[in-house]
C-alpha cells in the first residue's frame, strides 16, 4: 500500500479565500481515497497542527503532495512558518540529521543529511500569471520555468530531507480567467498518468517495492 500525505498550502488571507487550491487539495484526497492500494493522511496549514505529529506524517508518508499558490513570487507566508516550523522540529527526529558535511572536508556533500530518502514529493502551484509569462520571449519571467525560477529554492529544500521529485503541475491565470473544469480535467489526468499507469508507476517507485 502507497501512503499519501496531502498539503494544502492555500492560506486564507486579504482577498485570497484558498478555495482554489482546497478544491484542488480535496480532488487529491478523492482520487486516492477511492482506490484500495493507497492510504492517505492530510494537513490544511490553515488549521492548528502539531509540529510533533507533522513530522510522523511526513516519515510515515511514501509521497508528498503539496498544494500552495504563489504569493509575490514566493510562498504563502501561513505555508512558509509550516515548513519552518515542522522541520525545525524534525531536526534528529525524521526529517534530516544534519547538512550533510563533514568538519575534515566542510567544502563538500551540503544537503546530503536528509533522513527522508525513499520518499517522493509533488507539488502543484497556482498563479495569477500567464502561463505564457514563462515562455514566451520579452515576458516577465524571461523565458524560465516555474521549476526553474520560483519553486527552485522549494526544490531544494525537499531534495535538502532526500525526498525525489514527481513532475508536479502548475495552474495559471487562476485569478482573472480560472476555469475550475479543465483545471480539475487535467490534474486528475496528471495522477492517473503516475499513479495508475503501472509501467510509470513502477519506474518512479521502484526503489519502494
Amino acid at each position: 500500500m502507497t501512503k499519501i500525505f496531502i498539503i494544502n498550502g492555500g492560506q486564507k488571507f486579504g482577498h485570497s479565500g484558498g478555495r482554489f487550491n482546497e478544491t484542488i487539495a480535496n480532488a487529491t484526497f478523492d482520487f486516492f481515497s477511492s482506490l484500495e492500494e493507497f492510504e492517505v493522511k492530510t494537513t490544511n496549514i490553515n488549521n492548528d497542527y502539531n509540529p510533533k505529529e507533522e513530522v510522523e506524517k511526513y516519515v510515515w508518508a511514501d509521497v508528498v503532495i503539496y498544494h500552495t499558490p504563489i504569493w509575490w513570487f514566493q510562498l504563502p507566508h501561513g505555508f512558509k512558518k509550516y515548513i519552518d516550523v515542522v522541520f525545525t522540529e524534525g531536526h534528529k527526529k525524521g526529517i534530516y540529521i544534519s547538512d550533510g558535511r563533514k568538519a575534515e572536508d566542510p567544502t563538500r556533500n551540503y544537503g546530503t543529511g536528509g533522513m527522508l530518502h525513499g520518499r517522493k514529493y509533488m507539488v502543484t502551484s497556482s498563479w495569477n500569471a500567464p502561463e505564457e509569462a514563462f515562455t514566451l520571449p520579452g515576458e516577465f519571467f524571461k523565458e524560465t520555468s516555474v521549476d526553474n525560477g520560483v519553486l527552485f529554492g522549494f526544490h531544494r529544500m525537499n531534495a535538502f530531507t532526500g525526498m525525489e521529485q514527481i513532475n508536479g503541475i502548475h495552474f495559471h491565470d487562476v485569478e482573472k480567467n480560472a476555469d475550475i473544469g479543465t483545471a480539475l480535467q487535467s490534474y486528475l489526468k496528471h495522477l492517473t498518468q503516475i499513479f495508475l499507469n503501472t509501467k510509470v508507476y513502477e519506474h518512479l517507485f521502484n526503489s519502494n517495492s
